[in-house]
């Protein structure tokens, strides 16, 4: 009855869950254990003997239960869904069918991450996040693994062993853990200036993101896309979510590594959990490949964009992700992402950082997971069927049948063959040019980009990056370092060097030979963020006993039927009794979370409510604090006698919104468009104890 509409890889994924409920304990080899507290010894007190082969079997499997962390993307959060494109109109481009299939939902298992930490590092640490995509297609799985940033530091892989070792922990300390802010980093960025574009974009609040499903992903390099005629396309892929893009500020995020240091994973898991399923659109920039030559930068530099001004992104399908993973060690840190993993359709280009993580990526899952049986780890396993010569190595899983193991044979029947007319072939690309150790002249640009980021960003954006280089640059201890940052900076924008080298202490560069070209690209910036809808964005309502308890239950509904999230606050758990002689319960304590794990914040109505309200400094704290940065600010009834004491001016235009009686007409329509505007980053705030 009822049929099974999960996707083909969950079900899959059945023959390989355990169901340990209801269940006796056994040994590996399926013994019935008869008690699992107490080693086998000689007399109650006596030496544990050796022939106790559970405990032996019990220890030495938790001796080797850790497997090497990987050296980037350590720290991450993933979760399982599918990609659906719109139409099939990529059909003449392309002969990947999940591309071009209409209603095809492919299974996709896609993983978070942050690049520079430590698995046990924080999630809300400054650095670039990993958004990488398997897509377990009918013709093979096919990987794409990007960043949350179009760009990358380096332009060729050789160089990717010294930035990483740059910033890294410094190696005769260990320290900082999963920061830039370090000498060693910003070394190797005032050396290197083709890092210069990715660190405008670190230095951005791209880097802090609110939450892994309001960020951007993209696939970085430009790739081809390969029809049936053997035309090709080169690509760029974007992923938009479809709660737009938001971050952090910075004060908040590093409140949140101490609060809570699972602040984004848990932000995923919980959203998915209840049903509130992130997505992203799929969108596609396209090139021909008679225009490759046609631009100012090189298509083939990861240090650069194709502006959408000049190659529109072309929506073209979407990602859902559904469910959360059933073992965190078994399929997300198992996962084994690897760029060659492509399918008949999509193919690569020469950009030399790209040529490199072709090799590195295997050679990476190798040492991790044991050997070249990886792939049949059930998260990495194709649904499309596996068939070929491979053999025997550690951890192999499949019980081959038969006696060929080689090709051709005849002893197999001559399988399995290869198929010329469904199986891969490389596109067809002529080269010629001598064998060298060299740069194209074409990648030689390393400011005119930044400039433009730059130039693309508002006035509080521009702050805020000016604010980052200060924090990062005042952290250098040796001052050539710093000088020497500047000194690349002043080759972006004359004002931007001035304003970091001002906060960190260091002369001012004089006006630089090439002055700001003036361009910009409207796409590049957030504050033209869609704010339309409130859907998941987290609403705390401060309350104490003699609360208005009907009050905050009728916002509380009409807000979670926008889909908001509202959770209720307290001085203590349980509930607090209402004015009305009702209960209201409380979803947390007040001391045990803070404003900075809310989007907004409502403080409700009630004379003994409010006046308790105003004693606990706690709750004083929590409305300065997120009025602090930037968040909307509810009152209602004599909850807004805590503003003046918290220091929030009701000015218009702020985000702070009151209501003095019952009727919340006029107080919804305002306070939820400030909701979803994110935040108010003009807003005059007062110094607040941190």
């Amino acid at each position: 009855m009822g049929g099974d509409d999960r996707s083909e890889k969950d079900r899959q994924l059945d023959g390989y869950r355990v169901d340990e409920r209801d269940s006796f304990l056994t040994t590996d080899q399926g013994i019935p254990v008869a008690d699992t507290d107490n080693s086998l010894k000689a007399g109650e007190r006596g030496p544990t003997l050796l022939e106790d082969f559970h405990f032996r079997e019990k220890i030495t499997h938790f001796d080797h239960e850790r497997i090497p962390e990987r050296v980037v993307h350590a720290r991450g959060a993933g979760a399982y869904g599918y990609f659906e494109p719109y139409d099939g109109s990529l059909a003449a481009l392309t002969r990947a069918e999940f591309l071009r299939t209409p209603g095809l939902r492919t299974p996709v298992f896609v993983r978070f991450s942050t690049v520079a930490g430590s698995r046990g590092s924080a999630d809300t640490v400054r650095d670039v996040r990993g958004f990488a995509v398997k897509f377990y297609t009918r013709q093979g799985n096919f990987d794409l693994v990007g960043n949350n940033m179009p760009v990358f530091f380096i332009q060729d892989s050789i160089k990717f062993p010294d930035f990483v070792h740059a910033v890294k922990p410094e190696p005769h300390n260990e320290m900082p853990q999963a920061s830039s802010a370090h000498d060693t980093l910003w070394d190797f960025v005032q050396l290197q200036p083709e890092t210069t574009h990715m660190m405008m974009w670190v230095m951005s609040d791209r880097a802090i993101p609110r939450s892994l499903r309001m960020m951007q992903g993209f696939g970085v390099h430009t790739f081809r896309l390969v029809a049936e005629d053997g035309r090709a396309t080169f690509v760029k892929f974007h992923w938009k979510p479809a709660l737009g893009t938001h971050s952090l500020v910075w004060d908040e995020a590093q409140k949140i590594a101490g609060k809570d240091p699972d602040f984004n994973r848990r932000d995923l898991w919980e959203a998915i959990e209840r049903g509130a399923h992130p997505e992203w659109e799929l969108g596609l920039q396209l090139v021909p490949e008679e225009d490759e030559h046609s631009f100012d930068f090189d298509l083939l530099d990861s240090t650069k964009i194709i502006p959408e001004e000049q190659v529109p992104v072309r929506p073209v399908g979407r990602l859902v992700l559904d469910r959360n993973p059933d073992n965190f060690f078994a399929e997300t840190e198992q996962v084994a992402f690897h760029l060659a993993n492509i399918v008949p359709g999509i193919d690569f280009s020469d950009d030399p950082l790209l040529q490199g993580r072709l090799f590195s990526y295997l050679d990476t899952q190798l040492i991790r997971l044991g050997g070249p049986n990886f792939p049949q780890i059930p998260v990495n396993r194709p649904i499309a069927e596996v068939r070929n010569h491979q053999r025997d190595g550690y951890h192999q899983t499949r019980v081959n049948q038969g006696r060929a193991a080689y090709h051709p044979n005849s002893v197999g029947g001559g399988a399995p063959v290869p198929s010329p007319e469904d199986g891969f072939t490389h596109h067809r690309e002529r080269i010629d040019g001598y064998k060298i150790r060299m740069r194209s002249e074409s990648f030689a640009d390393h400011y005119s980009q930044a400039t433009l980021f730059w130039n693309s960003m508002t006035g509080w954006e521009r702050d805020h990056i000016v604010a980052a280089f200060r924090f990062e640059l005042g952290k250098v201890e040796v001052r050539g370092i710093q000088e020497g940052v500047v000194r690349n900076l002043n080759e972006v924008d004359h004002d931007l060097a001035v304003r970091v080298a001002e906060g960190i202490g260091v002369d001012a560069p004089g006006l630089p030979a090439t002055p700001n070209h003036g361009r910009s690209s409207p796409a590049l910036s957030m504050s033209d963020e869609p704010a339309d809808g409130i859907a998941t964005r987290k609403i705390a309502f401060l309350v104490g006993d003699g609360v208005d308890a009907e009050q905050v239950r009728g916002l509380m509904d009409d807000l979670t039927a926008r889909g908001a999230f509202c959770e209720v606050l307290a001085a203590r758990g349980g509930a607090v009794q209402g004015a009305a002689g009702d209960r209201l319960t409380v979803t947390r304590p007040l001391p045990t979370t803070a404003s900075v794990m809310y989007d907004a914040v409502v403080v409700a109505g009630g004379d003994e409510s409010v006046r308790a309200l105003i004693e606990d400094g706690d709750a004083l704290h929590f409305v300065s604090e997120a009025y602090k940065h930037g968040k909307a600010v509810g009152a209602l009834g004599t909850g807004v006698e805590i503003l003046e004491p918290a220091h929030v001016s009701t000015a218009p235009g702020q985000g702070v919104f009151t209501s003095s009686g019952a009727d919340l007409g006029a107080f919804l329509p305002p306070f939820v468009a400030a909701i979803a505007a994110h935040r108010f980053p003009h807003r005059p705030v007062r110094p607040v104890p941190a």
